[in-house]
C-alpha cells in the first residue's frame, strides 16, 4: 500500500510533487466511496476498504506499465491488474504464520474480484492466479455487493475529475479547451469568469470540487431510485440483478462518456504523456528481459518453490515503484 506513493496515476512521478500518485487516488476514492456509503446507508468500512485496496496491483507506470507487462506474460498466462490486487492480498502479502496473505472477508475479496463488473472470462482468472479457493465461495458471473459497487462508481468520479485538475495544472489544455465540453460548458463557465479576481488553481479547485458534487448527488439519487424498483432484502437479490443498481443517471453517463472522451484526446493521447508512457514500457520490458536471465539475483529463491518463473518476476516487476523501476533499470544496463 505505501509504495502505490510512488507509482504513476498518469504522469511519471518525477514530473513534479503536485501530481496524483496511484496512493492519493485511492485515497481520493475513498472519501467519495465513503459519503456514498453514508447516504445510501450501505458498509463504509467495505466501502472503504475496496476503494484503498483497488490499485494494489497496479504495475509502475501507469496503464503503460501493464500494457508492457501483459505483452511480456503473453505466452505464460497474461496479467491484468484487478487479478493481481487479489493475488497480493491472497498470496503474496504475508503477515500470519498459519497461511498467506491478510486474511480478508469474502465479501472484501468478491468486492476485488468484480470491481469491473460481473468476470465473464474465467479462464483468464484461473492462468494467472492458479487457484480454485474460491470456486465454492465466490459466483464470478453476477454483478458484486453495493459497497463494490460505490468502490467502482467513486474511482470512476475521481479518475474523471482528478486527471481534469492534473491536465490543466499541468498546462496540457486549458480553461477555454475544457468548456468546449457542452453538457458541463455552463458549469465551467461560472467559475473561468471569475479568472481576473482569483489564481488559477482556485478556479480549478471549484471546478472539480462542484462537478464531483454534481456527480455524487446523482448516483445517490439514481441509486435510490433503482433501489425502490428492484426492492432487495438480501445480498442475494443484489447478485441476481441484470445491471447495476449504484449507478449514473442516463444525463450523467453523457458527462460521463464526455469527459472521458476529452481526456482521451486531449490528456493520454498528449505527446508528453505518450512519450513518458513509451518511456515506461521500455524500462518494464527490459527489466523482465534481464530477471528472465537472472531470476535469483534480485528475487528470494523460496519465491519459485510454488509457482512458474515467469509469474514471479511479474508478480516481482508489478510490484515496484516507478523510482524502483528506473533504478534498477539504471543497474541492469
Amino acid at each position: 500500500f505505501r509504495r502505490l506513493k510512488h507509482k504513476t496515476q498518469v504522469f511519471v512521478n518525477t514530473e513534479g510533487d503536485h501530481y496524483r500518485t496511484r496512493l492519493t487516488h485511492s485515497m481520493e476514492v475513498s472519501q467519495i466511496a465513503r459519503t456514498l456509503a453514508r447516504f445510501l446507508g450501505l458498509n463504509e468500512d467495505l466501502s472503504e476498504t475496496l476503494s484503498l485496496s483497488h490499485d494494489l496491483g497496479h504495475t509502475p507506470f501507469g496503464h503503460a506499465g501493464e500494457e508492457a507487462l501483459s505483452q511480456c506474460m503473453g505466452k505464460h498466462g497474461g496479467f491484468d491488474h484487478n487479478i493481481q490486487t487479489l493475488r497480493i492480498v491472497t498470496l503474496i502479502e504475508n503477515k500470519y504464520y498459519e497461511f498467506y496473505g491478510l486474511n480478508l472477508t469474502i465479501e472484501t475479496l468478491d468486492g476485488l474480484i468484480k470491481h469491473n463488473g460481473p468476470v465473464k472470462n474465467f479462464t483468464d482468472f484461473k492462468k494467472i492466479f492458479r487457484k480454485d479457493q474460491f470456486r465454492n465461495k465466490i459466483v464470478f458471473n453476477t454483478f458484486p455487493s453495493l459497497e463494490a459497487q460505490v468502490a467502482a462508481i467513486s474511482d470512476d468520479i475521481a479518475y474523471n475529475n482528478h486527471d481534469l485538475e492534473d491536465g490543466l495544472r499541468a498546462g496540457l489544455f486549458s480553461f477555454k479547451k475544457i468548456v468546449s465540453m457542452p453538457h458541463v460548458s455552463k458549469l465551467i463557465n461560472r467559475h473561468v469568469k471569475n479568472i481576473k479576481n482569483f489564481r488559477k488553481e482556485i478556479i480549478i479547485s471549484q471546478i472539480v470540487r462542484d462537478l464531483i458534487n454534481l456527480m455524487v448527488v446523482d448516483v445517490i439519487n439514481t441509486t435510490n431510485k433503482n433501489l425502490k424498483l428492484c426492492s432487495p432484502q438480501s445480498i442475494n437479490d443484489i447478485y441476481k440483478q441484470d445491471r447495476l443498481i449504484v449507478d449514473f443517471s442516463v444525463k450523467m453517463k453523457k458527462i460521463d462518456k464526455e469527459i472521458k472522451e476529452f481526456l482521451k484526446r486531449n490528456m493520454y493521447n498528449h505527446k508528453k504523456v505518450i512519450t513518458s508512457a513509451n518511456k515506461g514500457k521500455r524500462v518494464i520490458n527490459d527489466l523482465f528481459k534481464y530477471l528472465l536471465k537472472n531470476p535469483k539475483k534480485y528475487i528470494s529463491e523460496t519465491k519459485f518453490k510454488n509457482e512458474h518463473k515467469e509469474r514471479v518476476i511479474a508478480d516481482f516487476v508489478a510490484g515496484m515503484t516507478d523510482r524502483y523501476a528506473i533504478n534498477l533499470h539504471k543497474k541492469i544496463k
